[in-house]
């Protein structure tokens, strides 16, 4: 599902549960996140709950990004695939210049979340922008 989609969702949801629900189907429609790709190196640190996050890099002066994730938490899970929605299959570019936070501000997602949920969600949002960078750098 495309970023742009799930936006359009959310404007159809006026009740914050019926949102937080709309989130936790979300991260339940995430591929299955393989035993194997659980490592150290794949967790993002900053977050209460476990965040995996792997990314694979494509070829290019401006590679494209993808990335899978996953988490031991529902709603955490949920924000994971909204997050992938926004950033994978772009090109390292295109993801250093998206704002995430803009757009879980328009979404009205972050004054509904925790305050440690907001920083485990910066922890994504730096991890997969950090990755564009350290992309962008490689192929430089």
């Amino acid at each position: 599902m495309s970023i742009d989609d799930i936006i359009e969702s959310f404007g159809f949801l006026d009740d914050w549960e019926d949102r937080y629900r709309y989130l936790i189907e979300l991260g339940r429609d995430l591929p299955s996140y393989p035993d194997e790709a659980r490592t150290a190196a794949n967790k993002v640190e900053g977050c209460a709950s476990q965040v995996w996050l792997d990314t694979s890099v494509g070829d290019g002066e401006d590679p494209v990004l993808t990335f899978k994730g996953d988490s031991d938490a529902h709603l955490v899970k949920g924000l994971v695939a909204l997050l992938l929605a926004l950033y994978s299959g772009r090109r390292a570019s295109e993801i250093r210049g998206t704002d995430a936070l803009a757009v879980f501000d328009e979404l009205g997602l972050r004054e509904h979340l925790t305050p440690q949920r907001s920083n485990g969600l910066r922890s994504m949002v730096g991890r997969i922008r950090s990755e564009a960078e350290r992309a962008l750098a490689a192929a430089a």
